[in-house]
């Protein structure tokens, strides 16, 4: 978590897969770390995890549901980590 110390302020919540974390922050945004595959690279969803006010997860994967009721996903494809075709 070194990497992502000094972004972690202001936590609302924390959850983790199997092997990475996901903090949600005071303002809805999201910080992931840990192993990538296992949701710890949230990068490829950054842009998108505003506003966010829960986050569940799998074993490998994590799922923010956001303000709106819009849910983005990552991490592993086969945990759940990728929902593009629901």
């Amino acid at each position: 978590s070194s990497r992502v110390q000094d972004q972690l302020r202001n936590t609302q919540q924390i959850c983790h897969t199997y092997g990475a974390f996901a903090a949600i922050l005071e303002g809805g945004s999201v910080v992931t770390w840990g192993v990538p595959n296992y949701g710890g690279d949230s990068s490829r969803v950054q842009d998108q995890l505003r506003n966010t006010q829960q986050i569940c997860h799998t074993y490998g994967a994590f799922a923010a549901i956001l303000e709106g009721g819009s849910v983005v996903t990552w991490g592993v494809p086969n945990y759940g980590g990728d929902s593009s075709r629901v």
